[in-house]
């Protein structure tokens, strides 16, 4: 997400069935429910291989004899956040709009308030809010949502990136695969939240090397073809990099881009990518002569690969945290697919297209960019709306992360900090991807009422006075917690 900079003066960054309504508030409750543990801890030991014996998976942990000499006191279960209750047939359009227009009303939000309110099991809206029909606003980043549901319309959850080296003679071609997680070294076993699992160029380099047999002097060369165009949207304010927004697009970096112990990124990731290649081939024991050079792979077989974790996994972690570089290399990998060209323009046509086939509408919408940190970007609030119910279908389970990404109100991601000042009831009740810009606040998610009823919502302010920011983006969130905290049956 982007955050809010210091600016010269200006602003910048119908029911289906009861099963899919029940599908959901597990969606939305296992998270919280279940235990943070869940996800903090059992995801991490898969991805580590899961080789250590454990305890069988019904034994409850309290119910374990502690170590001899130690006394513990008796361990309490806790409440759950949000229990679980029985959803009912319809949603009380009355209800929703009672619960949602003190909050809507606030002056504080500006002169431009859009908000779309609807039964995730289908129908009509039953609040909508806006100047006019089909009105729009900037999305912030609420425009990753589009982004990666366009990339697994694409692709397909299981799709994986792979970095390639190629051989011919003794020269080597490092070829970028648009990878949007690759790594300088594997993650540190002590790494808070390695998830999702990411491939590096340590490892690269190694396997690289037991190909390479008996040969230890090499050159160099780099492709990073697979994205075309301008690697900086000519739509994004001029100090995006340097401030350490984002990073020139590649489809070949490390370390997204980043600058170790810097604010600002790599000018060239894909140069900078071979040369940490190149010192990672060193450590294996290949001396690489000369500087690595770009150059186009030549069409031999490679000798070395590392996959990236798969699509579904990029996409829960992209939505969670809100990540502006994967977003941006989502769309470019949209274009390759959908047109074999992997730049900005070609994105956002794909990105249209697919959604169109899917049944979704984008009306007057515009979209420039992958990440929403463009401010040229419009999106009309039902856009979102029907995306977040397409995800949800029975029938789509190959878009399922974009719904399980979207982190939850109190305890993840983006959220983490947030909706801690409105109806308490809403805590847990909530997931939903944010946009912010300076003079922007936005987000679309799902929230499950007290009646258990599971509602898609976009709510969205694009002109938000500038003493207000902060209030602003509370006063929304606020508003999503009490849709949590609604009885709105």
């Amino acid at each position: 997400m982007a955050r809010t900079p210091v600016r010269r003066g200006r602003g910048r960054p119908a029911d289906r069935s009861a099963a899919r309504r029940t599908l959901v508030l597990v969606l939305l409750l296992a998270l919280v429910a279940g235990g943070l543990a869940a996800r903090r801890y059992d995801l991490v030991d898969r991805l580590r291989g899961g080789d250590e014996p454990s305890a069988s998976p019904t034994t409850d942990p309290a119910t374990l004899a502690p170590p001899p000499g130690v006394d513990l006191p008796e361990v309490a279960a806790p409440p759950p956040v949000a229990p679980a209750s029985t959803p009912t047939r319809d949603v009380d359009a009355a209800a929703v709009r009672r619960t949602l227009q003190p909050y809507l009303r606030d002056r504080r939000l500006g002169p431009h308030v859009l908000a779309e309110v609807a039964p995730l099991a289908g129908g009509a809206p039953t609040l909508t809010r806006g100047q006019r029909p089909d009105d729009v606003a900037i999305p912030a980043s609420t425009t990753k949502v589009v982004t990666s549901t366009a990339a697994l319309l694409a692709l397909g959850p299981d799709h994986v990136f792979t970095t390639e080296v190629r051989r011919q003679g003794r020269t080597l071609t490092l070829v970028g695969g648009g990878d949007p997680y690759l790594e300088r070294t594997p993650l540190d076993d002590g790494e808070p939240w390695p998830y999702p699992a990411r491939a590096d160029l340590e490892t690269l380099a190694e396997q690289t090397a037991a190909a390479l047999g008996g040969v230890r002097r090499v050159r160099l060369t780099y492709d990073d073809t697979l994205f075309s165009g301008p690697q900086v949207n000519a739509a994004w304010e001029d100090d995006y990099v340097s401030s350490g927004e984002v990073s020139p697009t590649s489809a070949l970096w490390v370390d997204q881009g980043r600058v170790p112990g810097q604010l600002g990124r790599q000018a060239d990731p894909g140069a900078e990518a071979a040369r940490a290649f190149a010192s990672a081939l060193g450590a294996a024991g290949v001396t690489v002569r000369g500087a690595p050079a770009p150059a186009r792979a030549p069409r031999t077989s490679a000798i070395a690969t590392v996959d990236s974790a798969p699509l579904a996994q990029v996409v829960q972690r992209l939505l969670d945290v809100s990540d502006n570089d994967a977003a941006e290399v989502l769309l470019r990998h949209v274009g390759v697919a959908t047109s074999g060209e992997g730049s900005i323009d070609a994105g956002v046509a794909g990105v249209r297209r697919l959604l169109r086939t899917a049944g979704v509408r984008m009306g007057d919408s515009v979209l420039l960019d992958g990440s929403g940190l463009s401010r040229d970007n419009r999106l009309d609030p039902s856009v979102l709306v029907a995306l977040l119910r397409l995800a949800a279908a029975d029938d789509r389970p190959d878009l399922r992360a974009v719904v399980t990404g979207l982190p939850v109100a109190g305890f993840t991601g983006s959220l983490t900090d947030r909706m801690d000042q409105g109806p308490p009831a809403g805590r847990g009740r909530v997931r939903a991807k944010t946009g912010t810009l300076s003079n922007v606040t936005a987000l679309a998610g799902l929230a499950t009422d007290l009646d258990g009823n599971v509602l898609v919502f976009v709510l969205m302010a694009d002109r938000v006075p500038d003493p207000n920011g902060v209030v602003a983006r509370v006063v929304l969130d606020d508003a999503a917690a009490a849709l949590g905290a609604c009885a709105c049956s």
